[in-house]
């Protein structure tokens, strides 16, 4: 597919989610247009598989009637198959298209006000026994609830059940005429316009948005840092992971990744991070995301991970119960990071976490890099004790949606080849004005990714400072301290701004001569007097 047809593809589906914006905000209609698309693609890869298994029997899974005989046969046999491969299944009459057509054909009838037309109940249905259907399976854990935000009966869908009706079809139907393109195991196409209509909602949804996504630069950038010195990473986690984004980046990224691991607080995140993986073609055997609370009931506290990224809500807030004094994960460092600031509580539990060769990269607001208390008494520590701290980024301000502070990246790493300095950056400066925000073009994100590789000092953009520099610095890590982004002007020749000066006062008076003596042409008053 080309870029062309790419883009075509994901204006296509914004389009569509546009036919639900009027009735609702934009993190709700996100829901409803995610989850059908995520029924499309499920109902699409059974039947693609289906039909290969039934491709010597020159019969398509379609056509199969669960009738009670030969039909119904088959369809338990392809059911066990599915479930082994894709986790899931669903039945001949369920399939998306069945669904889509049924709709069109309500919009259609004469008789669309009756009850027995309506898709709603069908719909509900379906999407239900999509999750009954790995019951007892590996991949229980994975499908369970994850159409629980698709709620039909909502009356932002209309006022009446035929209103609603109406517009879930319409929808539908759209959707049903779009080809994702399946058939082209090389193209990751609709996961491209996945990500792409997350983006978009994430613009619309302000705030709120900070809870599932991370800007794509900022993404790229995370991923290429964890993987600048080892692609081939037996693990990767997110403890905040919201959409699962920053993760699938990291894959890209990465040659191979053995499993993905992640925890969501927010239940419907928690829902969309499951939904991002599959449909990006992640096999539920090689992902694990969980729904908690990161630092009051870590998931994966056993496990530790080859690469770590996140993007934690910024200075949020936490118990700091005095029995986390206790908790492995903060108990060496003699403080807890503070109430109304859990951004080194996050760096804490990273750093746990992370295996002897791992890296892991965060992003903080840039006060994290400064304040004292026991934030600094932490931060000393990391640097001190542990040495865990391998470089400082600066970026751009307005990065965030609804974020517009300055903000910063941590890399973290317990062997550091290079354990007597740290590496600063200041790419604070590197963007580009798109709109409302300031976007890292993927020119910028090179600049740090090699600066990073190289580990070189450059005049107002990088510079390693040493351990003992950042001890006399009080453990302050605040960027400016260490890189000089002041840039200083050319020097001024006075003499020749003298000598232009009076060029300019020579060639004044010789105008106003001119003026004075066209007005007396003119016999009229000269502006300089006589």
């Amino acid at each position: 597919m080309s870029e062309e047809q790419r883009k075509q593809l994901q204006q296509q589906l914004w389009n569509i989610a546009n036919t639900l914006r009027g009735k609702m905000g934009a993190d709700e209609f996100r829901d409803y247009i995610l989850g059908f698309i995520f029924y499309k693609y499920l109902s699409e890869k059974v039947q693609r598989f289906a039909d290969a298994e039934l491709a010597q029997e020159e019969i398509k899974f379609a056509e199969l009637k669960d009738d009670g005989k030969k039909g119904t046969q088959y369809i338990k046999a392809l059911e066990d198959a599915a479930l082994d491969e894709l986790g899931y299944f669903l039945k001949p009459d369920e399939l998306f298209h069945s669904i889509a057509l049924k709709g069109s054909n309500q919009l259609d009838s004469e008789n669309a006000g009756d009850s027995h037309n309506f898709i709603l109940g069908d719909l509900a249905r379906i999407l239900k026994n999509i999750e009954q259907s790995t019951l007892g399976t590996d991949s229980e854990d994975d499908f369970a609830n994850l159409f629980e935000d698709l709620d039909l009966d909502s009356s932002k869908l209309g006022k009446t059940s035929k209103e609603k009706n109406d517009l879930i079809a319409k929808v539908l139907i759209h959707l049903d005429a779009i080809d994702f393109n399946l058939a082209d195991s090389t193209a990751d196409v609709l996961g491209d316009a996945y990500e792409y209509l997350i983006g978009e909602f994430a613009s619309g949804a302000g705030k709120k948005a900070g809870e599932f996504y991370t800007p794509q630069p900022v993404s790229t950038l995370l991923a290429k840092l964890v993987t600048a010195n080892n692609k081939n990473l037996r693990s990767a986690y997110d403890p905040t992971c919201g959409s699962g984004s920053l993760l699938l980046r990291v894959k890209r990224e990465a040659n191979k990744v053995g499993k993905i691991y992640g925890q969501e607080l927010n239940r419907t995140t928690y829902n969309l991070a499951r939904m991002n993986m599959i449909l990006h073609d992640v096999h539920y055997s090689d992902f694990d995301i969980k729904q908690e609370d990161t630092l009051e009931k870590p998931q994966h506290r056993d496990q530790r991970f080859d690469a770590i990224v996140a993007n934690p809500p910024f200075s949020a807030h936490w118990s700091a119960s005095p029995l986390y004094m206790s908790d492995e994960r903060f108990s060496a460092y003699g403080k807890l990071a503070p109430k109304t600031k859990a951004d080194f509580a996050f760096v804490q539990h990273m750093v746990y976490q992370l295996s002897d060769e791992g890296t892991a990269a965060v992003v903080l607001p840039h006060g994290a890099l400064f304040r004292a208390s026991s934030e600094g008494h932490i931060r000393q520590y990391l640097i001190e004790e542990l040495n865990v701290i391998d470089a400082v980024i600066g970026l751009p301000t307005n990065m965030f949606y609804g974020a517009a502070i300055p903000t910063c990246i941590i890399v973290l790493k317990k062997c550091r080849k290079n354990p007597d300095n740290i590496l600063f950056i200041d790419a604070s400066k590197h963007f580009e004005k798109i709109k409302t925000s300031n976007v890292m073009l993927a020119t910028h994100i090179t600049k740090i990714v090699d600066v990073y590789k190289a580990r070189v000092s450059e005049d107002g953009y990088s510079n390693v400072a040493t351990i003992p520099t950042i001890k006399e610095n009080g453990w302050n890590l605040n960027i400016p301290r260490y890189v000089d982004s002041f840039m200083v002007e050319d020097a001024v020749d006075l003499s020749a701004v003298a000598e232009e000066l009076q060029m300019l006062s020579s060639a004044s008076i010789d105008i106003d001569k001119s003026i004075a003596s066209f007005c007396k042409e003119l016999n009229i008053d000269s502006p300089f007097g006589a």
